[in-house]
């Protein structure tokens, strides 16, 4: 028929001339979702925390700084934000024994922990972080940890600055609540905006690192900073 145009066989709303881009994309996405799965499921720290029961491959992020920097020590009062599926909560309960407090807060639901006292809420909503203030009853923690990252679609430009907006909120929290002299070890893309966050965390704490577990994936731009030493605020200086 005169004017009619063929359609795209995977996208039958589009014509067949201008759905080369869309079923390009759709093919290299299966591809490498495929790659990926395979990748996974051969990981030797993905096989290694189904057998250990751990809740995820990440604990092994969080272990090998435990062990380098020597993070825990009895009776330490801890703030785990985005903890979903709960890998790092489960390691520092167990490495903490009986002794210490340890609270966790993601926008995912998480099946309960023992000893684990988790809040249900989106980090960047108030409500959820008031119910985690009023679990601290105005106590100040010693260690705050942060393995949140964003949704990622696979677009520097978008997926960046939604990362560091996820780490300057977890800054923040630690600002308020991480006591003077206290530790904030959390996950940082590197990228456009993370040299000069890093620079702005070397103010506020008196050493920051810059650590690469070898459970991080090589290809990954993630890193995790590692800021001990917590500066005390003029007020908390003074006393």
């Amino acid at each position: 028929m005169r004017g009619s145009r063929a359609r795209c066989p995977t996208a039958p709303h589009v014509s067949l001339p201008h759905c080369a881009g869309i079923c390009l994309a759709i093919i290299n996405r299966s591809k490498s979702s495929r790659r990926w799965l395979a990748e996974h499921f051969a990981d030797p720290f993905v096989k290694r925390a189904q057998a250990e029961g751990m809740r995820s491959r990440a604990v092994y992020k969080l272990e090998e700084l435990i062990e380098r920097d020597q993070l825990l020590k009895p009776g330490m009062w801890i703030v785990d934000l985005g903890a979903a599926p709960g890998g790092w909560s489960q390691l520092v309960r167990r490495e903490l024994g009986d002794h210490g407090r340890v609270f966790a807060l993601d926008i995912l639901e998480m099946p309960p922990i023992a000893g684990v006292d988790f809040v249900h809420g989106d980090f960047r909503e108030a409500e959820p972080l008031s119910l985690l203030e009023a679990a601290l009853q105005g106590r100040s923690v010693d260690l705050v940890l942060s393995d949140m990252a964003p949704n990622m679609s696979g677009m520097a430009a978008v997926d960046q600055p939604r990362s560091m907006h996820l780490v300057e909120l977890a800054c923040d929290f630690a600002d308020r609540h991480l006591r003077p002299g206290g530790t904030l070890l959390m996950k940082l893309f590197q990228g456009q905006g993370s040299d000069l966050f890093i620079k702005e965390l070397r103010q506020q704490y008196a050493k920051v690192q810059i650590r690469k577990p070898k459970a991080s994936r090589n290809r990954s731009p993630e890193v995790y900073a590692l800021a001990t030493g917590k500066r005390g605020r003029a007020k908390e200086a003074s006393k």
